[in-house]
């Protein structure tokens, strides 16, 4: 029995993500830059929204720059911290944007 297409996300703190998908060439997805208050949360909060944003039905790329997103609400905040669909929403622009110029 074949696993299917098998992907592996691995993050890059400040940098944001490298996606593998097999079969594919890698897909590096990089954050906006901003200051970090406390990275506290900010791992569980980015597997948390990738793994939700990929079981409502989006694409690899699509989760990671909504888990960039999340994350970098989270470091903007102190200690464990949970973070607003409204939050994510605002970050969103930041994120597109840097997804899009890549890695500098």
């Amino acid at each position: 029995m074949g696993v299917g297409n098998a992907e592996l996300v691995i993050t890059r703190g400040g940098l944001g993500m490298s996606l593998f998908t097999s079969g594919e060439p890698r897909c590096d997805v990089a954050t906006s830059n901003q200051e970090v208050f406390d990275v506290q949360g900010a791992g569980d909060t980015t597997i948390a929204v990738l793994a939700l944003a990929r079981a409502a039905g989006g694409s690899l790329v699509e989760a990671a720059v909504l888990a960039n997103a999340a994350a970098g609400v989270v470091v903007e905040k102190i200690g464990t911290a949970t973070v607003r669909r409204d939050e994510i929403a605002a970050r969103l622009p930041a994120a597109l944007a840097a997804a899009r110029e890549g890695f500098a």
